[in-house]
């Protein structure tokens, strides 16, 4: 069975199936990468809530960043975020994102 979570026309929020959560991405408000990566991790650990998991239980987080020199503002957050012993696999790129003041969008897909 298939459970759609706050599904609009063009997407859902969460999708779950089989046990795993599947998030749509998450972006943040502030003026820094730091500020946003902050913003979008918080809006990730209330889907993960409302999706039944957590932080924990995260199996994959895709993280886009505008700007690859962003790369060490981004991660001194994400690294005080991910739960010592629980990081799940993740790959992280450039790419031009959906508005130009926004610097980056994280996706996790976790068991639940």
């Amino acid at each position: 069975m298939i459970e759609r979570i706050e599904t609009g026309a063009r997407m859902s929020k969460i999708v779950k199936h089989n046990g795993v959560a599947y998030l749509c991405g998450q972006v943040g408000e502030g003026a820094t990468v730091a500020e946003q990566t902050r913003d979008c991790l918080s809006r990730v650990d209330a889907l993960l809530a409302k999706a039944g998991s957590s932080r924990d239980q995260m199996l994959q987080a895709i993280i886009w960043l505008a700007d690859m020199a962003d790369f060490a503002e981004m991660n001194a957050v994400w690294d005080n975020w991910v739960p010592e012993g629980h990081a799940p696999a993740r790959a992280c790129g450039e790419a031009k994102l959906a508005r130009p003041e926004l610097r980056v969008e994280i996706i996790v897909t976790a068991a639940c």
